[in-house]
């Protein structure tokens, strides 16, 4: 199986799961860990830039990682969905 068709049935799910447990507009926290390099966590932070977003950073003891966490007002599962998307073409990040 692609990744392509893997991703697109995790996304199904996951508009399915957050549809029956969320109740929309809603405060949506997306937690991401990403190679600690500015530019990597200039770019998320740039996915999340002018929506009304609170981002934390801390990085790893080693300082090989930042965890990034993304608090913000979401209009609906679609909305929740779109932002992961575009952060997926962050090099090396990872959704928790």
């Amino acid at each position: 199986m692609s990744s392509k068709n893997d991703s697109k049935a995790f996304y199904a799910k996951l508009k399915t799961q957050l549809e029956e447990t969320t109740q929309f507009p809603t405060l949506y926290m997306y937690k991401f860990i990403v190679p600690s390099s500015d530019d990597k966590i200039k770019q998320v932070h740039q996915i999340f830039d002018n929506i009304g977003a609170v981002i934390d950073t801390k990085r790893s003891s080693k300082g090989t990682y930042t965890s990034v966490t993304i608090t913000v007002n979401m209009k609906s599962a679609d909305a929740v969905i779109e932002k992961y998307k575009e952060a997926s073409v962050v090099e090396g990040i990872i959704s928790l």
